[in-house]
């Protein structure tokens, strides 16, 4: 898996019994290469040559994916030819449901040549075909990981953020909340030159701007929305955010885009937006959550995590918790979609995507 934050891949290598239930047997993460990262942010965007692009950046992803593949391999004692299918995500430049379509960038048939393991993905076009928003796919894994004793919600904090709200003896819904890490990391690097702001620290020794906040929400249409609904870097980017903060007049007459000083000020107040609209998501469609499981890079952020417990009248912990590590969850879901893919299980939930009905989701490459 390697999500929007854009910091890396995740792989896990699992066993599933009949009934789906995984067994964890090894885990490994590597981080991108600068110029694979930097041309991948790039192909977020329309640019010039960007068909020629994408399939070279698809071919170096399925070779880092092939290095990394290799690695839980040799960790768990395990040939390729004992692995009976590879779960491949890809990487998530577009992600436009509104408008019928979806693109992870991946080269499957490459992944399988260097692997020689079959792989399975294109998890979202089959959702998005059927008029369904082909995000969070992950729902009904975690409904079937984290069995709800009461009504609980799971929250992967990734660059995005998106919840899955699991009662007894009901099928999950789950929709994106809004951003998460994407926005976070994106001005700590502008401000500070590092890749993310390490457990919160240089955010939290600002103050989120209320005005500023309230500017933010509501003058974005999208939080209104009712699920289903998805995001990605199409919406929240680094346009967003400048034209979020040009409009913004700090106390001096200055942006906030021009004021250094504020810097750690607007970094605290886009964790509070994070904050906020998770907080306004479970309180509208699950405000009877006994507690609240975080995965997901974000669930590494101490002041995040600290304003979320101080914001959700509810207990807020980490999935290690439950016995699966937060960067796990998401990897350790597209294997098991993969797993779903060769049983002929729907794994397609229409109450969590708004699909036409259950599909089964991706596509099959052989060894």
């Amino acid at each position: 898996m390697s999500g929007t934050s854009l910091d890396g891949i995740d792989a896990v290598l699992a066993r599933f019994d009949p009934a789906g239930r995984p067994t964890l047997l090894a885990r490994a993460a590597t981080a991108f290469p600068p110029a694979l990262q930097a041309e991948l942010l790039a192909l977020n965007q329309s640019g010039p040559d960007e068909l020629e692009r994408a399939a070279l950046a698809a071919n170096s992803l399925a070779g880092l994916y092939a290095q990394v593949v290799q690695e839980v391999l040799r960790q768990a004692g395990v040939t390729p030819k004992q692995v009976s299918a590879l779960g491949a995500h890809g990487q998530t430049v577009r992600h436009r449901p509104d408008r019928g379509f979806t693109v992870q960038l991946n080269a499957p048939a490459l992944l399988a040549e260097l692997t020689g393991i079959s792989v399975i993905a294109d998890f979202r076009s089959r959702d998005v075909a059927a008029g369904g928003q082909g995000a969070p796919l992950v729902p009904i894994f975690h409904a079937g990981i984290f069995p709800a004793p009461h009504t609980r919600v799971i929250l992967n904090l990734g660059g995005i953020a998106n919840i899955t709200i699991l009662r007894p003896n009901q099928p999950p819904i789950g929709f994106d909340t809004g951003p998460a890490n994407v926005l976070m990391d994106m001005w700590c690097t502008r401000h500070t030159g590092r890749a993310f702001d390490q457990d919160g620290a240089w955010g939290a020794s600002g103050q989120a701007d209320a005005a500023l906040l309230a500017a933010m929400l509501d003058a974005e249409p999208w939080f209104a929305l009712p699920a289903p609904k998805s995001t990605g870097r199409d919406l929240f980017n680094r346009d967003w955010l400048e034209r979020k903060l040009n409009a913004f007049q700090t106390g001096d007459g200055q942006t906030a885009a021009e004021n250094d000083a504020f810097a750690q000020n607007v970094q605290a107040t886009l964790r509070r937006l994070t904050v906020e609209t998770v907080a306004r998501a479970v309180q509208t469609y699950a405000a009877d959550a006994k507690e609240v499981l975080v995965c997901g890079g974000g669930a590494r952020n101490t002041a995040l995590m600290a304003d979320l417990q101080r914001t959700l009248a509810c207990d807020v912990r980490t999935t290690d918790s439950e016995g699966i590590g937060t960067q796990d969850v998401e990897a350790l879901a597209f294997a098991w979609l993969a797993w779903a893919h060769q049983q002929g299980i729907p794994a397609g939930n229409p109450a969590v995507t708004g699909a036409r009905g259950m599909r089964i989701l991706g596509a099959y490459w052989p060894a």
